[in-house]
């Protein structure tokens, strides 16, 4: 079923199943953390968390006024459901960036609205009532999708904004692959173009080699367990893929300019 909570602390947050997709909504001025990166709202708005993300409000704020929805992939899975909505690689599952909308007010009222929707079928009930449950989801993952990409194809050029499903593409890919596949010539072949090619359009898209792309991503789910989890650095290397922790110590000492042990201590810290 789909969940609908109103909140303005973190121990409402964290309550909630870390394993579900959440959409967050808040007000101006709240400052979160993100994974590793800390985002001031300078308007209203939008964050998509899939289950592997970490998001906190940070401690010190004045009052923060949340809304969230959350639910699992039982109830709607944004792979399944992806052809409906064109979100995966967008809102959910993008390697590229954090998923997060400020919103302007007209936006901002419109989603608003539809919060308030689910809230009321919630409440009220009724006839076929877990159907308009997943309708008013669909309806603000589709009117979310088109903000964003609005927003992010603007600061494209011109020439660029075809490659908007080129992107997702690649990101739906290293976000289903990074555990078995690190080489640029292996998602290459899974696109269908070579590895050439390839490298050139991400660099051009994003600004950063599709190599690089698929270090960050691995480093961030490396962080994760690190920070969220008693996992050793040996048993982190093997989740990942590794089969030499030594070797798997060294790539990540080399990305983030600490061992994985350093690392860990200086974000319990």
């Amino acid at each position: 079923m789909l969940g609908y909570l109103q909140f303005n602390s973190n121990a409402a947050l964290q309550a909630i199943n870390k394993e579900f997709f959440k959409i967050i909504y808040l007000k101006k001025n709240a400052k979160v953390v993100v994974d590793f990166a800390e985002i001031e709202c300078k308007s209203n708005t939008l964050f998509f968390i899939n289950g592997n993300r970490f998001f906190k409000i940070i401690d010190g704020n004045s009052f923060v006024e949340g809304l969230m929805l959350h639910y699992d992939a039982d109830f709607y899975c944004v792979k399944i459901h992806d052809k409906e909505v064109s979100c995966d690689g967008i809102l959910f599952n993008n390697v590229f960036e954090i998923p997060y909308i400020p919103l302007s007010e007209v936006d901002s009222i419109v989603i608003e609205n539809i919060f308030s929707e689910v809230k009321a079928e919630i409440q009220n009930g009724g006839l076929a009532s877990e159907e308009m449950h997943r309708i008013l989801l669909v309806n603000l993952i589709i009117k979310s999708t088109r903000i964003f990409t609005k927003e992010n194809t603007g600061k494209w050029e011109e020439k660029y904004k075809d490659n908007v499903n080129f992107l997702r593409n690649f990101s739906q890919l290293v976000e289903q692959h990074f555990y078995s596949k690190e080489s640029v010539s292996d998602y290459a072949e899974l696109l269908n173009i070579s590895p050439k090619n390839l490298n050139k359009k991400i660099v051009a898209l994003s600004n950063k080699p599709p190599n690089q792309i698929i270090k960050d991503r691995i480093v961030l789910e490396a962080k994760r367990l690190l920070a969220h989890t008693d996992l050793t650095s040996k048993e982190i290397a093997y989740k990942l893929g590794y089969e030499d922790d030594a070797y798997f110590t060294r790539f990540f000492s080399n990305q983030v300019a600490l061992s994985p042990i350093q690392f860990r201590k200086s974000y319990q810290i």
